[in-house]
């Protein structure tokens, strides 16, 4: 197996916060959700489905992305809510491919009402879209074995933006630790796949630091047996 070429720099961590910014459009029945969708930027559907990993969350955990908790706790649409959270974004490619997945969702429960609920006017679903403000953390990992100490003790904005952000940036498309480890060539092609088999999204970040740290103390300690 190859171990590339040496000229492998360090793993730089950063940190991350998400800041949302309003677009101006607001729903305040089904309907009006549907027509919105199908026109928001993009990037609004991606912050109201990973939006809620940074935020302090006090709704239930049950529903995972805001569509749903807007539909549960404005609209009353629990069979809405229900399978609008079991939406996983990462098994789309893109997030035009996610938006088409809502709306016809959205059709679906439209085409079952014979009224159309509204929410009050308070409780309006309101479109934002983020903007991602990275922080340097000053930690430099200069080895693979090097994260099996570090992840545990990493905020989880550097869970999300390494983990999660990392894998909507173009042009890899993958985890910022698959694409370090990469640079080794084949050395860490079984740990690549361990990681890429991780769906971030249905666990808080808390959790899936825990998960990652796992997959890496496990990797390593089989390694050095």
């Amino acid at each position: 197996m190859s171990e590339g070429n040496g000229q492998v720099g360090p793993f730089i961590a950063k940190d991350c916060a998400l800041v949302g910014i309003a677009t101006g459009m607001r729903a305040q029945n089904l309907r009006e959700l549907r027509d919105h969708l199908s026109r928001i930027h993009s990037g609004s559907i991606d912050y109201h489905f990973w939006g809620a990993l940074l935020r302090p969350r006090f709704d239930d955990p049950e529903y995972n992305n805001d569509f749903a908790v807007w539909c549960h706790y404005a609209l009353h649409d629990d069979p809405l809510a229900e399978r609008l959270a079991v939406i996983d974004p990462t098994d789309f490619e893109d997030l035009e491919s996610l938006r088409q997945e809502m709306i016809e969702v959205i059709e679906e429960r439209l085409e079952e009402m014979e009224r159309i609920p509204w929410s009050d006017r308070d409780r309006q679903f309101h479109f934002l879209r983020s903007q991602i403000v990275v922080f340097d953390t000053g930690i430099l990992i200069e080895r693979p074995e090097g994260l099996v100490e570090v992840i545990p003790r990493l905020p989880v904005g550097s869970i999300f933006y390494h983990f999660i952000d990392a894998r909507r940036r173009e042009p890899i498309r993958i985890d910022d630790f698959r694409a370090w480890l990469d640079g080794f060539g084949d050395m860490y092609a079984d740990l690549r796949d361990l990681l890429a088999a991780i769906d971030p999204y249905f666990v808080s970040l808390t959790d899936l630091r825990q998960e990652l740290a796992t997959v890496f103390q496990n990797y390593f300690r089989k390694a050095s047996q």
